[in-house]
């Protein structure tokens, strides 16, 4: 049974779980989906995490006691799985676009191209987004390459960077401030906030990475900014 939780004044966190499992987390987007099919009057936003949904609302239209009976009619209520969308990703891995992918082959005793065709191979689901606009927390990477994110974080990840914390996998969206481990990078521009939605792919789809040269890189690049 999922547990109801106060954020603040003007918010419910629904949580599922406390691990990152595929199942859990189908709960947290079929949840986020019936709530934006019922579109309260007194919602403002539904968030889904890993585990759980952050269900924003107006508590001046509402009580956080009926917002908690609200979210558990809608619960017991049957509610159709969206599949989710399959994305390609093309990625230039090592160089100057993954500074990184060195140590993780040496840290996981592999080489750079056994990095790169295990990266590769996976289909991953987006579980969420965050910490930055349109950074795309993956699941299902293989654990062979499995490591650490740096102990002290880069000032400047450029847009596009796909990386490596722990098990997890992602990619940033925009320039920002980051700790992981930098093994490649995608030339497609992920996020424009001028575009709805903003993000090219959205928690519940499925992302394949699939391996460029420079060459390739720069070129969509080009076509990617309309040059």
């Amino acid at each position: 049974m999922p547990v109801f939780k106060p954020a603040g004044d003007s918010a419910v966190v629904v949580v599922f779980g406390d691990g990152i499992d595929e199942e859990v987390n189908r709960r947290v987007h079929a949840v986020v989906r019936a709530i934006e099919k019922a579109s309260p009057d007194w919602l403002v936003e539904s968030v889904p995490t890993y585990t759980s949904v952050y269900v924003y609302y107006d508590p001046l239209v509402v009580s956080y006691p009926e917002v908690v009976d609200s979210l558990k009619r809608l619960l017991n209520a049957r509610v159709e799985e969206w599949k989710g969308r399959v994305v390609e990703i093309p990625v230039a891995y090592g160089g100057e676009f993954g500074p990184d992918i060195g140590f993780v082959a040496e840290y996981n005793g592999l080489t750079v191209e056994e990095v790169v065709e295990i990266h590769s191979k996976p289909l991953y689901r987006v579980y969420m987004l965050g910490f930055v606009p349109g950074f795309a927390y993956l699941g299902g990477m293989d654990e062979r390459i499995t490591t650490p994110r740096l102990e002290k974080p880069r000032l400047k990840v450029p847009a596009g960077s796909v990386g490596i914390a722990g098990k997890q996998t992602g990619w940033y969206a925009i320039e920002s401030p980051g700790g992981w481990r930098l093994i490649g990078r995608t030339p497609l521009k992920t996020f424009n906030p001028m575009e709805s939605p903003p993000s090219l792919v959205l928690p519940g789809d499925y992302v394949r990475f699939k391996p460029i040269s420079e060459e390739e890189f720069w070129r969509i690049h080009r076509e990617s900014d309309g040059g």
